[in-house]
Order: C-alpha cells, then structure tokens, then sequence
C-alpha cells in the first residue's frame, strides 16, 4: 500500500516562496514517476511538474522558471520549490506517485496524498 503524505503549504503573499515536501513510503520510491497536482476549488485538477523514475522533468508553462521540483531518494520525499509565487497559485496541491509516467503525464496516477493548502494573497 502506497501513502503519500505532503507538508508545506501555508499563506504567503505574492512573490513569496514555498517548499511543499511529499514522503513517500510502501513503494520503490525511486522506480516511480512523481508529480505535484494543483486543483481549486469547482475548477479541473491541473498538472503542475512531473519527474520521471530517470530525473526528466515536465512543467507546466505557468509555472516554468518558477517552481522546481525535486527528490531525495534517500529520503523517499518529493520537493516543490515555489518562487515567485502569484495568487493565481493560490490552490490545494497534491502529490501524486505512478509506475506508469503515462498515468501521471494524463493525470490520472494511481496513488495521491491528501493535500496541502497554499494561499497566495
């Protein structure tokens, strides 16, 4: 069984930071495509970065040059560095883990964590 548990998220104002933390535990943590969600409230889940089992890195355009995404394999934690942040970033962000980097590229992972709140004002 496969748990994600993120941390991190909190109430900044624009052009703050933020380190969104995910760990993973119950699976080869480093043979799973890993990525952050991000979903508002009556609006679609939106896809914000994905890195792959071999480090290759997929970002949204809204957040390139922003946000960075990284993990500790040692670790088994996922990171999201959020600079520069806007309010349009103000959303529930959610880890998500698949063997498949398909599932996750297409949004549809199998195993996600609970969410961590960010607020941008």
């Amino acid at each position: 069984h496969v748990q994600l548990v993120e941390s991190g998220g909190g109430s900044v104002q624009a052009g703050g930071s933020l380190r969104l933390s995910c760990v993973a535990s119950g699976h080869t943590y480093s043979a799973y495509c890993m990525g952050w969600f991000r979903q508002v409230l009556g609006k679609e889940r939106e896809g914000v970065v994905f890195i792959d089992s071999d480090g290759s890195t997929s970002y949204a355009d809204s957040v390139k040059g922003r946000f960075t995404i990284s993990k500790d394999n040692a670790k088994n934690t996922l990171y999201l560095q959020m600079n520069s942040l806007k309010p349009e970033d103000t959303a529930m962000y959610y880890c998500a883990a698949d063997e498949s980097s398909l599932n996750v590229a297409t949004g549809y992972p199998r195993y996600w964590g609970q969410g961590t709140q960010v607020t941008v004002s």
